[in-house]
């Protein structure tokens, strides 16, 4: 191994971002004092009302957690049959569809931006086909006008897995804005958390009634239930944690930023290190900073950097690997093929997500770099 000084700790991927102490214990005291802990109160008002101000959208519903909220928005939109969605996600994105009785198709990626390949969906639209489910991935936007002619003229729903894409702006329009639900993960790894969590942006009032009744059991009243609902309430603790933490969302954004220059500088002449770059008219977040390792230039496969970076201490992800399509559950399926999805599968098993947050110095940041580019064969 090189002679090169790794941390003395494990060196994560991100670490949360938390409020001040003394802003969460009065947050707290507030709360236990109101003797309101959770079925819609204070702090869960507060935070829809200004994460949707600050999403830039007027119908929004938080959540215990994304995933839940995603099989909510499949309920809420009464989609049946099959979704045509990506195989380059999460395992929730495919899962919340199974949840709802519904196929995953998988469509192939696009090789720059990693996200479901427009060009492609037309292909797989069958009469069983009752919406598109893409993901902004790293949140990158998806081409959002392209989907939803493709939707118009087939007359299916959009449903966006944001999960990623918290504050995302297409041409200075947010990206809830598209689509009929986005959805946006709130859990600790994310840019914006709150602890656990979720939100689904909605683009009309019945669409926000229906799934306020889903997360709550589906009751209209306390003595009615309209239809058979679910339990995916957040809490007064968390919003108010969330409340706390959308002060600080700019900021982080900002350093975030500054971090993600830094590593762009750094390895930009690493060969076989290929760097994902901003896309013009897009206000981009920062949520992760991604490279993909070219082996027969960099001369050490994907897993084989990401295994070396381990010796320092230096913890980063294989995101995602493997694809949805090859897990147990969904590999027998036609659009699982690996000819059917040639570039995600090339994508898979390139990529690694470097540690990438705010509290990061610049000296955290070169070392990482000068790791990467020795370890270079």
């Amino acid at each position: 191994m090189i002679e090169l000084d790794g941390f003395t700790e494990p060196f994560y991927i991100t670490r949360p971002l938390l409020p001040e102490l003394d802003e969460t214990f009065k947050m707290i005291e507030e709360i236990w004092q109101s003797n309101h802990l959770s079925n819609n109160g204070k702090m869960v008002k507060q935070l829809e009302s200004e994460l949707a101000d600050f999403l830039g959208i007027n119908y929004l519903s938080v959540f215990a957690n994304g995933t839940v909220a995603l099989q909510i928005a499949c309920k809420a939109l009464r989609l049946s049959g099959e979704v045509i969605t990506t195989p380059f996600t999460f395992a929730a994105t495919s899962n919340c569809l199974n949840w709802n009785k519904l196929q995953p198709v998988f469509c192939d990626i696009e090789e720059d931006t990693f996200n479901i390949n427009p060009d492609l969906i037309e292909s797989f639209i069958t009469e069983k086909t009752s919406a598109i489910l893409p993901v902004h991935v790293f949140g990158n936007p998806c081409n959002v006008e392209i989907i939803q002619q493709i939707a118009d003229k087939y007359g299916l729903k959009v449903l966006y897995d944001a999960a990623h894409a918290f504050g995302v702006k297409i041409n200075d329009k947010p990206i809830a804005a598209f689509g009929d639900i986005s959805m946006f993960s709130f859990h600790a790894t994310k840019i914006f958390h709150t602890i656990e969590g979720g939100a689904l942006t909605l683009n009309n009032s019945s669409l926000k009634e229906r799934v306020d009744l889903l997360k709550n059991f589906g009751l209209k009243s306390d003595n009615t239930i309209v239809e058979p609902g679910t339990n995916g309430k957040l809490n007064e603790v968390q919003a108010g944690i969330g409340i706390l933490l959308l002060k600080k969302i700019q900021e982080e954004i900002r350093m975030r930023k500054a971090i993600t220059n830094l590593y762009r500088q750094l390895l930009a002449d690493v060969p076989g290190v290929k760097l994902i770059h901003d896309v013009k008219g897009v206000t981009h977040n920062y949520s992760y900073f991604v490279i993909r390792v070219e082996q027969e230039e960099y001369g050490l496969s994907r897993d084989e950097l990401y295994k070396a970076l381990l010796e320092f201490n230096i913890i980063s992800r294989k995101y995602f690997f493997p694809l949805c399509s090859d897990f147990q559950c969904y590999k027998n399926l036609i659009s699982s093929s690996k000819l059917n999805l040639p570039v995600a599968n090339r994508v898979a098993e390139s990529v690694l997500s470097l540690p990438l947050h705010g509290r990061m110095s610049n000296n955290d940041v070169q070392k990482i770099c000068r790791i990467i580019q020795q370890l270079r064969k």
